[in-house]
């Protein structure tokens, strides 16, 4: 049974890393490939690029903010966008589509900005939506995948300091009740079946050497459900791509399964 790969990252501009993204498809071949933070409106989208890199796309973007997409080296089907599926959203930031047996959703959950924040409730009331978003439209019996950037780290291994960061946004009893009771919906996170210590980050901000420090946070996330939870065969973060010239602040994660055919 062939192994498979998916990746999720956060790339801040398409556009701006569109080398990147290309090196990726050419040197690793991911299978399937979930960004977020496109920044960039559907008909400016770099559609052709892509495809002449031997991918299929799907996305879902608006001018300078937000903006999701899933590319794949297998047929895509059953492309659903926002969350009553038909692209209605002003904010572009979820994407599902299915590939082979395997129901994918990219998801690119609000910043929240500061916990005194109107986008702070946003962020929560996104989080509420997309926990009856997954028992509208799936079941907990089928092969689901979600990926993307969370904004959330979830417990005190995904934070580079608990002191500085407990009561902070992406680290709030709130926001972590929130992702807690996403994947209580039937969940398993991929990541931490094969790595339980803490120390591994998919964030770094951009200033203060953060990165060269590993002052990160582990928000970028590959969930499952139960029955395709078995097939995950490894998981890790591309922690070498943040430290590559002009790198977006998210380093890709790298997921492995059994086929996805």
């Amino acid at each position: 049974m062939r192994t498979r790969s998916l990746i999720t990252w956060n790339i801040n501009g398409i556009r701006a890393r569109m080398e990147h993204v290309l090196h990726w498809l050419e040197h690793h071949q991911p299978d399937v490939l979930c960004l977020q933070e496109t920044k960039v409106e559907d008909e400016k989208f770099p559609e052709q690029a892509i495809k002449n890199a031997g991918y299929q796309c799907a996305f879902a973007g608006q001018k300078a903010y937000n903006g999701v997409a899933i590319l794949s080296r297998l047929p895509l089907s059953g492309v659903r966008i926002g969350f009553d599926g038909k692209n209605s959203e002003e904010q572009k930031r979820l994407i599902g589509a299915t590939v082979g047996d395997v129901h994918i959703v990219n998801a690119y959950i609000p910043n929240g900005q500061a916990l005194d924040s109107p986008k702070y409730q946003d962020k929560l009331a996104f989080y509420a939506d997309l926990r009856d978003y997954f028992g509208r439209y799936h079941k907990k019996s089928q092969n689901v995948v979600l990926v993307g950037d969370f904004n959330v780290a979830a417990d005190e291994r995904d934070v580079f300091s608990v002191e500085e960061m407990t009561g902070q946004i992406h680290f709030s009893e709130p926001e972590r009740a929130a992702l807690e009771k996403l994947r209580g919906w039937g969940f398993t996170d991929v990541f931490r079946k094969f790595v339980t210590e803490g120390g591994h980050y998919s964030w770094w901000d951009f200033r203060q050497a953060a990165f060269r420090r590993n002052r990160g946070l582990r928000i970028d996330h590959v969930w499952s459900t139960s029955p395709l939870a078995e097939r995950f065969t490894n998981c890790w973060i591309a922690k070498e791509e943040r430290a590559k010239e002009k790198p977006s602040d998210h380093a890709p994660v790298v997921a492995e399964l059994a086929s996805m055919d």
